[in-house]
């Protein structure tokens, strides 16, 4: 693969033309998300294009008994708001979603370094906030199996803790905007019924997919994630995928190691669509990444609104295997809880 473009200036994410002003990767969030510009489609029907744009909100929590999992998003066409919760011993898992008609839309900021990710309907209740230190997580779900669910969690992140940030042209005048972090210290709480958890920064980390963006109308992609602690206290994040867009001026691979991104090339997969279960092989054309991903769970999520649609299989394992740093060093992975996903959208 060519050289990786760093983009390393600050400038408008799409040109008054709805073109990209840049292709690449960064380690920040240097483009400012403007929205407003996008122009995929001919005057007469610039009105429907706001169905199409897609943003959305991830947070994950990775602690030594479980996966936690909050999302907001808008869709275009409707809001989404979900919860998951999976215990990383017995893989039980429960999943609770409310989809969003218009009018009652998510709140999402414009960028990713500021302003609160918002919903509420009587007493379900999703807020995000960015805080000087971090992330707030604070959501009440009163009825999480038939239980209530409230959680109030801190995502600490420092001003020199990288992102995985990309900007990938897709055909049209479409793209996506894409800011990945792993490994945020996580400090709080989660409670279900009478069962509370206490989140430890010494033990549980999170993570961040802050999504904006254009697709076409079939889609599909692969995301592999994961967040976790080496030996000696020092912390690990994975980010790997590939599938929509030209990625010729970067791919979205990268290894976190304590912080600071160290930026990867081609990665391939290998693994069976008929059955997810099976062990994922993951692997660099040029040795930097040898990875076997061995599932323990699935999850599946599908929504189906007659010409919308979307089918998410994403598997929660362990990983094992190295990868070396842009100064040659090698990192062995021995288990690291992570997930692998594919994801195919009509949207």
């Amino acid at each position: 693969m060519a050289t990786q473009h760093e983009i390393t200036t600050p400038a408008p994410l799409l040109t008054p033309a709805g073109r990209l002003t840049e292709a690449g990767w960064a380690r920040q969030p240097l483009l400012d998300c403007n929205l407003e510009a996008v122009r995929f489609y001919p005057a007469l029907l610039r009105p429907l294009q706001r169905l199409r744009v897609k943003r959305w909100d991830y947070y994950g929590v990775t602690t030594p008994q479980r996966f936690i999992s909050f999302t907001l998003a808008d869709l275009g066409y409707a809001g989404q708001a979900f919860v998951y919760t999976i215990d990383l011993a017995s893989g039980h898992y429960h999943e609770e979603t409310v989809t969003i008609p218009p009018g009652r839309s998510v709140q999402l900021p414009r960028n990713s370094t500021a302003g609160e990710s918002h919903y509420q309907h009587g007493s379900l209740r999703l807020s995000f906030q960015t805080t000087p230190a971090g992330r707030r997580l604070q959501v009440d779900w009163p009825n999480f199996a038939g239980q209530p669910l409230t959680a109030d969690i801190a995502l600490h992140l420092s001003p020199q803790h990288e992102s995985t940030v990309v900007v990938i042209p897709i055909a049209g005048n479409r793209f996506y905007y894409n800011r990945k972090i792993n490994c945020l210290p996580a400090e709080g709480w989660l409670q279900i019924g009478d069962q509370r958890s206490e989140i430890r920064p010494d033990a549980c980390l999170g993570n961040l997919d802050w999504g904006r963006g254009v697709w076409e109308y079939r889609s599909s992609w692969v995301w592999a994630s994961a967040s976790g602690f080496l030996s000696r206290g020092r912390t690990v994040g994975l980010n790997l995928g590939f599938g929509f867009g030209d990625t010729s001026a970067a791919t979205e691979n990268t290894l976190l190691l304590d912080g600071r991104i160290h930026k990867l090339g081609q990665v391939d997969f290998r693994y069976d669509p008929a059955d997810y279960s099976r062990p994922w092989l993951m692997t660099a054309p040029d040795g930097r990444l040898e990875l076997m991903f061995t599932p323990f769970m699935e999850r599946v999520a599908r929504t189906n609104l007659l010409l919308i649609a979307s089918e998410v299989h994403q598997m929660f394992g362990r990983y094992t295997g190295q990868v070396r740093t842009d100064e040659g060093e090698t990192i062995r992975i021995d288990g690291l809880v992570g997930f692998a996903e594919e994801h195919h959208a009509r949207w």
